[in-house]
């Protein structure tokens, strides 16, 4: 198969949300003829090269044992068209005003205390807007998801906290992971989806850095040619309920799949937050992947609407980290009026569709399932 890539981004309006990455292939009756037509060609210019002299390294061509001529051919990957930079003129987003903002002189992060001795850590300068939570207590601290891997998240880390850092995700994107390598200390759910990105990938990173990607300067020293997410090892697999004891806070995970198989949240009790990661965000939220599961999507989302009365504040993933706990029913409301059919869709390329209502937008496959 022959492909190339589309990629659209994590905004609110149109084509320009998150639509991931969809392949189109052409048939093989297709690509059978263009590649005789390339084969053809390159043999007639060999036979040309041969006739005036040019050695037979010349096309990458060699002299094989019995005289003949052979071609190493390359796939050459299709440039990717250009997306949508809306989501950069968006920037920067007011919401963040009220936020006090810590480290100003970071270059690639912003860094915003959003609760005692609770810092979102936000990558504004990719499309991704991923947003890394850093929550201390008296003991040790916990990082909810290390971010993109484009800028190094531990030298931040120390600088907001002396005290040992343990890292869990709150699903294994690469936008989630790109800096857990850096780290010593992972816990992650027990699941096959789990294990398989803890192997990296160069593929997904290297989308990241596709054309309209990028808002401004990527950090100094950076090679995009470089780019992976690098593999990382799980020192503590974890489940629904597991309680991790800071020091004066105790967070607890409760599963959360649907977005992902390993897709969690977790919740400070006392101090009522909430870290929702991509389960919501004030965003068009994925729905869409071969990994998304809406069935268990919806039971998850009606858990955490069971669980705002003793919310005070949700933190999301990506583009703003502070939402009020009475999104939670709205998100149970929105997405089974979705799945019900009661919601118009707006068309995407790929397959997909944006369906709005009440304020939240999903991006799922065109023609949702109709819950009976």
């Amino acid at each position: 198969m022959y492909g190339i890539a589309i990629r659209a981004t994590r905004s609110e309006y149109g084509i320009a949300e998150d639509a991931g990455t969809e392949r189109i292939s052409i048939d093989m009756k297709t690509a059978s003829i263009v590649s005789l037509v390339l084969l053809a060609g390159l043999f007639a210019l060999a036979q040309h090269l041969r006739a005036v002299g040019a050695p037979a390294s010349a096309l990458g061509a060699y002299p094989d044992p019995v005289g003949t001529l052979r071609f190493s051919l390359f796939a050459v990957p299709a440039p990717q068209e250009p997306i949508s930079q809306d989501w950069c003129k968006n920037l920067p987003r007011p919401e963040y005003k009220s936020l006090e903002r810590v480290l100003p002189n970071e270059p690639w992060f912003e860094v915003y205390k959003v609760a005692p001795g609770v810092f979102a850590i936000y990558e504004p300068h990719q499309a991704e807007e991923v947003i890394s939570y850093l929550i201390v207590g008296t003991k040790q601290a916990l990082l909810f998801d290390t971010g993109m891997g484009i800028a190094n998240i531990r030298k931040v880390v120390t600088q907001l906290t002396s005290r040992p850092v343990v890292v869990l995700n709150s699903h294994t994107h690469n936008d989630h992971v790109g800096g857990n390598s850096l780290f010593t200390f992972i816990f992650g759910m027990d699941t096959a989806f789990t294990r398989a990105n803890a192997k990296g990938s160069r593929d997904d990173a290297q989308e990241e850095l596709a054309p309209g990607m990028i808002c401004g300067n990527l950090p100094k020293g950076f090679d995009p040619k470089t780019y992976v997410t690098k593999p990382w090892r799980v020192s503590l697999f974890v489940k629904n309920g597991f309680k991790i004891n800071l020091g004066g806070r105790t967070l607890e995970i409760i599963s959360t799949p649907g977005h992902t198989p390993d897709a969690i949240c977790l919740i400070d009790r006392a101090n009522g937050l909430l870290f929702t990661g991509d389960t919501y965000y004030p965003a068009p939220i994925w729905l869409y992947r071969p990994e998304t599961n809406l069935d268990a999507y919806v039971a998850s989302v009606r858990w955490l609407a069971d669980l705002a009365p003793q919310v005070k504040l949700v933190l999301g993933a990506h583009n703003v980290p502070v939402a009020d706990p009475s999104v939670l029913p709205r998100l149970v409301t929105a997405i089974e009026s979705v799945r019900a059919g009661n919601v118009e869709a707006k068309p995407l390329e790929g397959g997909k569709a944006s369906y709005t209502t009440d304020g939240i937008t999903f991006l799922l496959k065109a023609q949702p399932a109709v819950v009976k």
